[in-house]
């Protein structure tokens, strides 16, 4: 989880293939009119939202069903919308926020090419963002080493609490 530019699909890959899970990238899950809306520079509402992470939460619910690890990108911003994702997970989804100061993000968004999210967008994001609270199974993460340093630092982390 995490605003965008935050390296999600990034570190995400290299731990899927690490790990031999299955991975989502949660953007292709949105709808088009979620996309065209973000690429229009708007940012999306709670409205537009909610049937996202419901797709993006049936997803991890089979996989939990299957007893079957996956990795999923997903902004999860607000604490409500982490909650849609891991309800009937039974305890299983430990999220992973890769946290970054704006000037890091906004360089890495401004240097980025082919994707719908503009940069315009990351102060929408960021004044969104809610921490993770006490009671959240997560790991957060500093973005500012190379993606594959982040991804050893969070396998050891679900090394030591989750013995993966």
């Amino acid at each position: 989880m995490g605003v965008s530019g935050s390296g999600k699909s990034t570190v995400a890959g290299i731990l899927a293939g690490a790990l031999k899970w299955d991975l989502q990238e949660g953007d292709d899950l949105h709808p088009d009119s979620n996309v065209e809306k973000m690429a229009s520079g708007q940012p999306l509402t709670d409205a537009d939202r909610w049937p996202w992470l419901e797709t993006i939460a049936d997803w991890i619910r089979a996989h939990t069903e299957a007893g079957e690890p996956g990795i999923v990108t997903c902004s999860a911003l607000k604490r409500s919308y982490r909650d849609v994702l891991e309800r009937g997970s039974e305890g299983r989804v430990v999220f992973v926020h890769l946290a970054g100061t704006r000037e890091r993000i906004s360089g890495r968004l401004n240097a980025r090419m082919n994707h719908f999210m503009p940069s315009g967008l990351l102060d929408t994001q960021l004044s969104t963002l809610e921490s993770i609270g006490s009671d959240e199974e997560a790991i957060v993460v500093d973005v500012g080493p190379p993606p594959a340093e982040i991804a050893a630092t969070i396998i050891a982390e679900l090394e030591r609490t989750r013995g993966i």
